[in-house]
């Protein structure tokens, strides 16, 4: 029998790959066999070029590119450079994503716009310029958020974001179905890597002690959820929302 997760031949972008979840999604597919590409956004430092690079010394010939998601002429380029190259694009994870948490009454327009921007905007704009390139029975993966579930305290950006994106995939499944490409959302729970880890310890605690399993979800068990969904093994599953979350919600 074939393996299913021989991602041979097969051209993988993960959006916002330089770290985090983003970074070991990518290093997977890779593994896996995939022709991968490395995304990440420019800074000030430059220290996101730098991981970026890292990383891709873990790839087999990989393609490394800077974009800014919520640009729309940088992410038509950043498809030309992946067409170019690979003459297409079968696995796309729109992974980009920022956190910038106040209570409503604190948060300002450009505060929650800003996140809406690149956590909405920004899968928008790469689904949307992806559609050139990518090949029949492609994958779409979206990272949604349990935060986008729940609507969890000072997140109005964020939940408003990641709940949206769930809604954006059920369209975007039902519009890509005509060329057998599927399109799901993945909604992380507490996971002990990214935004998480940024937590006060007395909040993780508290957040555990909600969770049915009893601890923060590892990152390997949000990459697994990826590569089943990349995978022929998920060919008949789309606009469906995966929650890895340990329990804490239950939908």
């Amino acid at each position: 029998m074939p393996d299913p997760l021989d991602f041979s031949g097969k051209v993988a972008l993960v959006t916002g790959s330089s770290r985090g979840i983003g970074a070991e999604m990518i290093k997977a597919l890779g593994r896996c066999g995939a022709q991968c590409v490395v995304n990440y956004v420019a800074d000030a430092q430059g220290q996101n070029k730098s991981d970026a690079t890292h990383v891709a010394t873990e790839l087999n010939e990989p393609l490394v590119i800077e974009c800014d998601v919520t640009k729309s002429t940088q992410v038509e380029a950043m498809m030309k450079q992946i067409q170019d190259r690979h003459d297409g694009l079968d696995i796309l994870v729109n992974n980009s994503g920022i956190i910038s948490d106040r209570t409503i009454k604190k948060m300002s327009v450009e505060n929650f716009e800003s996140v809406v921007r690149v956590n909405l905007t920004g899968t928008f704009t790469v689904t949307q310029k992806a559609a050139a390139i990518l090949r029949n029975g492609g994958r779409i993966i979206n990272m949604s958020s349990v935060s986008g579930q729940l609507g969890l305290f000072g997140q109005a950006n964020y939940s408003s974001s990641k709940a949206a994106i769930i809604a954006l995939t059920k369209v975007s499944a039902r519009e890509f179905a005509r060329q057998n490409i599927t399109v799901n959302a993945i909604a992380p729970g507490f996971i002990d890597v990214g935004m998480s880890k940024g937590m006060p310890d007395e909040v993780t605690q508290n957040f555990i002690k909600q969770i049915p399993l009893g601890r923060l979800g590892d990152v390997t068990e949000i990459v697994n959820a990826a590569l089943f969904l990349a995978s022929p093994m998920a060919s008949y599953i789309t606009g469906h929302v995966l929650n890895v979350n340990g329990g804490f919600y239950m939908g």
